[in-house]
């Protein structure tokens, strides 16, 4: 659909704040249509407002996170493979003044159990 140009306006988080902005020009850079689309490409602040813009029909296409669109049925999709863009890193941090809080240890914890890895995997993210 990128390629064909059927489209006015393509939606994408803005590369200079967004991780999801910059590897959408990622992906348009290695597929050789950056140039091409740049006059059709608006900036969402984030990814939430990326996908109002599409919903809306603002725009027809948007760059979006996976777990936005896991299990929506409208529309059409196309999971963007690695190889085009770089890792998008999801991290968690406890801050020092959580440390010790038993709920902030507990919750630690649980990220790195089996069933948060299930969780987070449903939704298309990786795990490392």
């Amino acid at each position: 659909m990128l390629a064909t140009g059927r489209f006015t306006k393509l939606a994408i988080a803005n590369p200079k704040t967004a991780p999801y902005g910059q590897a959408a020009v990622e992906v348009m850079t290695k597929l050789g249509l950056y140039a091409r689309l740049a006059p059709r490409i608006v900036k969402g602040d984030n990814l939430s407002q990326v996908q109002q813009f599409v919903i809306s029909g603002n725009a027809q296409l948007g760059f979006v996170a996976l777990s936005q669109v896991k299990g929506d049925n409208s529309g059409s999709k196309w999971v963007v493979p690695g190889k085009y863009y770089s890792p998008i890193r999801q991290d968690a941090v406890l801050l020092k003044r959580g440390a010790d809080n038993p709920a902030a240890k507990a919750f630690f914890g649980f990220l790195k159990s089996d069933a948060a890895k299930a969780i987070i995997g449903k939704y298309g993210y990786g795990l490392e």
